[in-house]
């Protein structure tokens, strides 16, 4: 009999007039933990992202001073900026810089538009899946470089090889990114902007473009790094202009110092170009700096 009275419901100990457990007890609420993104100064942030630079610059400079490298071996800072002075005052540095912005631009740009426009069809038509992605992985399987003999044959030693061959490198990242961002669209927007009329060209260049933009500005990325890679290699074979003929020629000469500036000025490219595309991240996704707790 007291089992039975303590299985009564609360309910009906609450309707003869006794406290409900909720009643008898303070529940106290925890203050909940900022989930937000909270902002950092601007000068913490340039500070640490040239901290660990400025930090290896200072161990090389340090190393180089007090003898413990071989300046056969990996030439000191002040030989690299003095070996750019000599480049920059002949005139040479603007030359090969110039040279090889304007291969990488238009290679870039070729790749760059093929791989979007096969990925874009690729993504949105189970036809176009079928007749373009198994070539692509295909192509994406054979390392670039290894068509290089065959560029060769086809158009020689000219501009016109340099130029496929920064393009054929392009491609592939693209594709494949492209292909990714357009098949992880969600397919209730879609279907919501065809319910409003959109079709064609209109849904991809207003809704599925936009959604896949994340992953079409990372293969953007990719591209322009793995460009440098054919940029390189182009520029060693029949040219006599560029930074990989540079470097070319600190070989021939044993040039440690030229060779260490080529280098440094892959390094520098590929920093402006991460702050380009972020520039354009920052214009394009506003909307994604609130996204991630950080």
């Amino acid at each position: 009999m007291t089992a039975a009275l303590d299985a009564t419901p609360r309910t009906d100990r609450a309707d003869a007039g006794e406290p409900a457990d909720a009643d008898r007890t303070a529940v106290t609420l925890a203050r909940p933990r900022f989930l937000g993104s909270r902002k950092r100064s601007r000068t913490l942030s340039v500070t640490l992202r040239f901290a660990v630079p400025i930090a290896l610059l200072t161990v090389w400079q340090v190393a180089s001073s007090a003898g413990w490298l071989d300046p056969q071996i990996l030439s000191s800072p002040g030989s690299v900026v003095q070996a750019a002075e000599e480049l920059w005052e002949s005139g040479q540095l603007t030359d090969f810089l110039a040279a090889s912005g304007r291969r990488a631009a238009i290679g870039v740009t070729l790749g760059v538009a093929v791989g979007l426009v096969l990925g874009i069809l690729s993504g949105i038509s189970a036809l176009g899946e079928d007749l373009i992605d198994p070539t692509m992985q295909m192509y994406r399987a054979v390392p670039f470089l290894a068509l290089v003999p065959l560029l060769l044959s086809w158009f020689g030693v000219g501009e016109g090889f340099k130029i496929v061959l920064i393009a054929v490198s392009a491609v592939a990242p693209m594709y494949a990114y492209t292909y990714l961002g357009v098949r992880g669209v969600d397919r209730k927007v879609v279907e919501a902007a065809r319910g409003y009329g959109l079709s064609g060209a209109r849904l991809v260049a207003q809704v599925i473009l936009p959604s896949a933009l994340p992953n079409i500005l990372m293969a953007l990325r990719i591209c322009l790094s793995v460009s440098l890679t054919g940029l390189i290699a182009a520029e060693q074979i029949g040219t006599t202009t560029g930074i990989g003929y540079l470097v070319s020629l600190s070989q021939q000469y044993f040039r440690n110092d030229y060779m260490v500036l080529c280098i440094v000025l892959y390094a520098v490219i590929g920093v402006l170009i991460d702050l380009g595309i972020r520039v354009v991240e920052r214009l394009a996704m506003p909307w994604r700096s609130g996204v991630a707790a950080r």
